[in-house]
């Protein structure tokens, strides 16, 4: 076995890697960017060297640079984690040139999976179905539309060299396809270094159900079981799970020796996923193939027991594979969801920032917490915004399912904005539910998963100031109790006036608007009134995080985290947040610009400009398209008008809020 292993990765990979390295006390050495120089993956790791700028081409994706710390440290191997140089052949080519083992696949098997392109072709001709498309190395965009209309649409562009839903578009129409070809090369050549995509037919109504392969230099090739991803918006896996919840015994043998016949077929060696499209019939055809380990592997190392990090070091180090198909058990059912650093109300706008507060559940043997940021740190505009994966495991779906709400229940990130409502809806969500999703529901049905928010009901603003009387009534006894006069009624925050009760007033803020609130009474009995309601409080309890509590009669239970600045409820179906704010405050309303001017959403950089002042444009009209946290931005005129001036160029890093362009009339 190894001693010193590097890890080519940052973030929640890295210290995945990290932890495995420690059980089996490998020396592990981490690398880092500017950007990352306080990350976790930093302060885990037995030693971390820098490798360059805050851009991934500047660090992560400069192999040189990461051979040569491995070679300063003495590093044995490289771990590439995914994602960045992960299912880069030439990488692979060169760490094994520089007499350091590569902990994956050999560039020679690389090269025939990592590209999807290379990969069907290939699986094609063994016989594996495939979905009908064009995968040929000719990238004229001439070439590329004519194959487009042989095929049909609808279609699928996607990057030849990949994954994580990054440059992928589906085209409807022969109009559409040019422009969707023009960003999903873009953003390939900015998430992956290269732009050559492929097309292919687009199926509907599927399902993606992967099989994790594993195969040692002595020959042996095992399946490790399936996963379910079909859960996707926007391509990006939502809710990964196994075993599948569609497949009959049969499909599943089928399929598990399909997997594994095409790891075979190429010789391939360490952890593979061999991807599938799945018909509403169950006919299945060959996706792509990962040379990785890939972001939902935890669901299969619940279901298993196994550590397959741990596999992938010791195939890695020359060893048989620790067990034969036949010893592989798989108990219980195992659901992940990732934890981002979004916005789902202002279309997954991706965030960034510091995460101010960061409450997430404690892990046990049930619960798994895969992250790579704690409360303080900050989530960078230059990678993916994932803040941490959930897993759960339990005996059957349904109570994985429940493990999974109580789970979400409990996290909270306060920052940027996060996507943790939304998980909570769509796990509850009957598609979900029944197991009826496909990979096209979410970004047809998102309506049906994020309704409206309903406003707080008068239960809703009494339990919160309940919450907030408990908490600062038992703040008050605590400070009285260290004062020289611990009996005071001075030391009260009851509202006491000398011979008769008084009211304690309370501001919340719900969503940017302020609510006032009277409360009298003390010790969980209260009357507490607002606007147009009255609500009668007793026996509320705080404890444990739980606020107990009886509404005009009616007993309640709340999931509560309260304290000087913020009160947190969950009814466990819904979660509602209030800031506590002044009762007194000025306010004024900014000039906000109107339709006259576009401005950045968030932090990222300036891609393609496509207006210049004097340019007449019509609303809705395409005037830029930014990059930020791995993504393309689309940036649209408000209204129709004359472009009077253009503040930024393609290339600019652009903050938050910043004005790019300007209209007139």
């Amino acid at each position: 076995m190894f001693e010193r292993i590097l890890i080519a990765n940052r973030g929640e990979i890295a210290c995945r890697v990290i932890r495995t390295c420690r059980r089996l006390g490998i020396h592990a050495i981490a690398v880092f960017s500017q950007a990352d120089a306080d990350a976790q993956h930093v302060r885990l790791a037995d030693e971390a060297h820098p490798i360059g700028g805050p851009r991934p081409q500047d660090s992560y994706l400069r192999g040189e640079a990461i051979i040569e710390v491995a070679r300063k440290a003495g590093a044995q191997a490289i771990h590439p984690g995914y994602g960045f140089l992960s299912e880069n052949a030439d990488f692979a080519d060169a760490v094994e040139a520089a007499g350091i083992v590569f902990i994956g696949p050999k560039a020679a098997s690389m090269r025939k999976m990592g590209s999807k392109a290379g990969a069907k072709e290939l699986m094609a001709a063994r016989g594996v179905p495939v979905v009908p498309g064009y995968t040929g190395a000719d990238q004229d965009p001439a070439l590329l539309a004519r194959e487009a209309q042989r095929i049909g649409f609808p279609l699928m562009i996607k990057a030849a060299h990949g994954g994580g839903g990054k440059g992928m578009r589906i085209v409807r129409s022969a109009d559409e396809f040019a422009p969707a070809l023009e960003s999903c090369q873009r953003e390939a050549k900015n998430a992956f270094g290269r732009d050559r995509v492929l097309l292919e037919r687009y199926i509907q109504t599927p399902r993606h159900i992967e099989f994790q392969v594993f195969a040692d230099a002595h020959g042996n090739t095992i399946h490790l079981g399936e996963r379910e991803c079909s859960a996707q918006r926007r391509y990006q896996k939502v809710i990964e799970e196994a075993p599948s919840p569609f497949l009959t015994p049969a499909l599943r043998t089928a399929m598990g020796e399909a997997a594994v016949a095409a790891a075979r077929a190429i010789d391939y060696v360490n952890a593979g996923t061999v991807e599938f499209i799945v018909g509403a019939d169950g006919d299945f055809a060959f996706m792509e193939i990962n040379t990785r380990l890939q972001v939902e592997h935890p669901v299969t190392e619940m279901v298993t027991g196994l550590d397959l990090v741990e596999w992938q070091l010791r195939v890695a180090a020359g060893q048989n594979l620790p067990l034969a198909q036949e010893q592989i058990q798989r108990c219980g059912h195992a659901i992940e969801v990732r934890l981002y650093a979004e916005d789902p109300e202002a279309g997954f706008l991706p965030g960034s920032g510091k995460l101010e507060r960061l409450h997430l559940p404690d892990a046990n043997e049930n619960v798994r917490l895969d992250g790579g940021v704690i409360k303080g740190d900050v989530v960078s505009i230059y990678y993916d915004p994932m803040i941490a994966k959930l897993i759960v495991h339990d005996v059957d779906r349904a109570r994985a399912l429940a493990r999974l709400r109580e789970a979400l229940a409990q996290c909270e990130v306060v920052g940027p904005k996060s996507n943790v409502i939304f998980l909570e809806a769509l796990i509850r969500h009957p598609a979900v539910v029944q197991a009826r999703i496909d990979t096209g529901y979410l970004d047809k049905h998102l309506h049906e998963v994020m309704p409206e928010p309903q406003p707080p009901t008068a239960d809703d603003f009494a339990a919160a100031a309940t919450a907030a009387l408990l908490f600062d009534e038992g703040a008050a006894r605590g400070n009285a109790t260290d004062s020289s006069d611990p009996y005071s009624p001075w030391a009260l925050v009851d509202g006491w006036r000398l011979g008769h009760a008084s009211e304690r007033v309370l501001c919340f803020v719900h969503r940017g608007q302020r609510h006032v609130l009277r409360a009298s009474g003390h010790g969980g009995s209260y009357c507490v009134r607002g606007d147009g309601f009255t609500v009668a409080v007793d026996g509320a309890r705080l404890a444990a995080g739980f606020l107990s509590i009886r509404l005009q009669g009616q007993a309640r239970r709340y999931r509560v985290r309260v304290d000087a600045h913020t009160a947190l409820l969950h009814d466990d179906t819904r979660r509602l947040r209030f800031e506590r704010a002044p009762v007194f405050q000025a306010s004024s309303d900014a000039a906000s610009g109107g339709g006259n001017r576009v401005s950045a959403p968030m932090t990222g950089r300036i891609v393609l400009v496509k207006v210049k002042p004097g340019d007449a444009v019509e609303a809705g009209q395409e005037l830029l398209v930014m990059e930020a946290m791995k993504m393309e931005l689309s940036l649209k005129s408000p209204r129709k008008g004359t472009v009077s001036a253009v503040q930024a160029g393609v290339g600019d890093l652009v903050e938050g809020d910043a004005v790019l362009v300007q209209l007139g009339d």
